[in-house]
């Protein structure tokens, strides 16, 4: 069973739309028990739907300011783009299918699962993923560790670069098989309710004509330090959103900034934006949405307003990354290179 720690925004949310669909009370641990539902909605079944709510929010992403979130298409900055290779959309494995070519990802629509005005940005693209990751080394990827809760979640998950709109209308969901990986092993993790959250997955082979990113070892951030960050927010199509700053840097385990990011982020790499060096991980925030009459809506936040964004310390989890990749390892062992003559 399943801690309270380890469930996604998505998940939390997925399950109070089903109560609310079926006319569940409130009221008290359990507000009905589903029956024939998925185990990791059944481990919800002693939670309130209030516990839930409050859950939701404390998981969820949010807008302060002026809404910096760009597609990658429109993004000229060289430096930004060569970070963004590197970032990685975590898919469940069930939503690809082979086309002979490489894969197929199926998608949903952003509108409709959210239930959101049209004038929401974004409103007409897809959704296709869960959370966000990137390469810290050829064959090694970093995320939240909410995302990737056990052996049995990462057989069921893939790790796809390049889900980005092509231009303003046309989604990318057709992918070569260099662009799409499954996950070895969990090599390391770290998850709890108010600090640290992150986690380092192997790939069953090293990613292909993409570089991994630097990342911070130790120390921290600069106090004022500005950021920007790359993901799929909500699960869309990869985002760009820059203008944010560091605004709490007190907490050992993680800083606070104000961040553009959703439900979705999880995982996803922030950025210095003075040298594109990953800061840490994007793991918690503000609620999302808002209704608007009988629709939803981003809610926007003053630049120095709301909670803020918590973001996992890249000197969290920097000594654990591996120094070498496994293929590298076997190859030297194959060859006897690096031995004296």
């Amino acid at each position: 069973m399943k801690t309270t720690q380890e469930f996604t925004a998505e998940e939390v949310i997925a399950e109070l739309k089903r109560r609310e669909r079926r006319g569940r009370s409130a009221e008290g641990p359990g507000g009905g028990r589903s029956i024939g539902v998925t185990t990791r909605f059944r481990d919800m079944d002693d939670l309130s739907s209030a516990e839930l709510a409050r859950m939701a929010q404390d998981r969820q992403r949010v807008i302060y300011g002026v809404d910096n979130r760009q597609d990658l298409f429109q993004v000229t900055n060289a430096k930004v783009r060569k970070a963004a290779d590197a970032v990685v959309a975590l898919v469940k494995a069930a939503d690809l299918t082979a086309d002979g070519q490489g894969w197929t990802l199926t998608t949903t629509s952003y509108k409709d699962e959210y239930e959101l005005c049209s004038s929401e940005a974004f409103a007409s693209q897809p959704l296709g993923c869960f959370c966000s990751g990137f390469l810290v080394r050829p064959d090694v990827i970093a995320t939240a560790g909410h995302c990737v809760k056990s052996a049995a979640d990462l057989a069921g998950m893939r790790f796809v670069f390049g889900f980005r709109m092509v231009n303003g209308t046309t989604p990318r969901t057709a992918f070569a098989a260099d662009d799409v990986y499954e996950g070895a092993e969990i090599i390391d993790r770290k998850l709890t309710s108010d600090q640290t959250d992150w986690a380092l997955v192997r790939l069953t082979r090293a990613v292909v004509g993409r570089k991994p990113v630097g990342f911070r070892a130790s120390g921290k951030v600069g106090a004022k330090q500005k950021l920007f960050v790359v993901g799929h927010p909500c699960g869309l199509p990869q985002k760009f959103a820059d203008g944010a700053t560091v605004r709490d840097n007190t907490p050992k385990a993680f800083f606070v900034a104000n961040l553009d990011t959703y439900g979705g982020n999880s995982g996803s790499p922030v950025f210095n934006s003075s040298n594109q060096t990953v800061e840490g991980i994007l793991v918690r925030g503000e609620n999302d949405f808002v209704t608007n009459g009988t629709c939803f809506v981003s809610l926007v936040c003053p630049t120095t307003g709301c909670r803020g964004e918590d973001v996992t310390r890249a000197s969290e989890w920097a000594t654990k990354v591996p120094k070498t990749t496994k293929q590298t390892k076997k190859k030297s062992k194959a060859t006897g290179a690096g031995r004296r003559r």
